[in-house]
């Protein structure tokens, strides 16, 4: 098992709740979060906000050219994609951009999820959380098969198991995990990849 440097999350309906019921109970130390929910402009920096307030962990709106951290928690802003990039010096940092829709979504899961299949692999998990459509589901699949960990959310307790079920059918999911039991089987996985790493 290889040492988990970064944590990918994607969703869309339901999963601000499912984000909130999440990001607040997980505990440093913990590599950083990169997160696309489907979210409209200005609605994604209050959100942020919100669940920084409520979290141990520095939630923020992820912001072009910013060279991400351990313990800080990185929200797509609504109505731009979001993505991972090497910088000259080999850290990891954000690129925001506007481009065409994906699975008519801006910003896009499968987006940010390739990114880090190809940048981050194997030292990557990836999850998969309650929402509509199968937005997701290829670049998780990509992280999966670059030898990420990856977990989604059960049915029972997705508001739409749509994109979760997507990344199950095709084998990208390696765990269901409820969502009360995710924050918990986060950390742990974390932990576990630091002790075996």
């Amino acid at each position: 098992m290889s040492k988990i440097n970064l944590i990918a999350i994607g969703s869309s309906t339901g999963g601000t709740e499912a984000l909130a019921a999440i990001i607040p109970k997980l505990r440093p130390p913990l590599p950083p979060i990169v997160i696309v929910q489907h979210i409209p402009p200005k609605f994604s920096t209050m959100f942020s906000e919100r669940l920084n307030r409520e979290s141990l962990l520095t939630v923020k709106e992820g912001e072009h050219g910013e060279v991400i951290k351990e313990n800080f928690v990185y929200i797509a802003p609504g109505g731009l994609h979001m993505e991972l990039r090497r910088n000259r010096a080999g850290a990891l940092q954000i690129r925001c951009f506007m481009a065409a829709p994906v699975h008519s979504c801006r910003p896009a899961v499968d987006i940010l999820f390739h990114s880090v299949a190809e940048l981050v692999g194997e030292n990557a998990l990836g999850v998969i959380l309650t929402g509509i459509g199968h937005d997701g589901t290829v670049g998780l699949l990509e992280m999966k098969e670059q030898g990420a960990l990856t977990l989604g959310q059960d049915e029972a307790t997705s508001v739409v198991y749509g994109m979760p079920r997507s990344a199950f059918e095709v084998g990208a999911v390696d765990r269901q995990i409820p969502l009360g039991d995710m924050a918990l089987e986060i950390m742990a996985t974390v932990k576990k990849s630091y002790i075996s790493g």
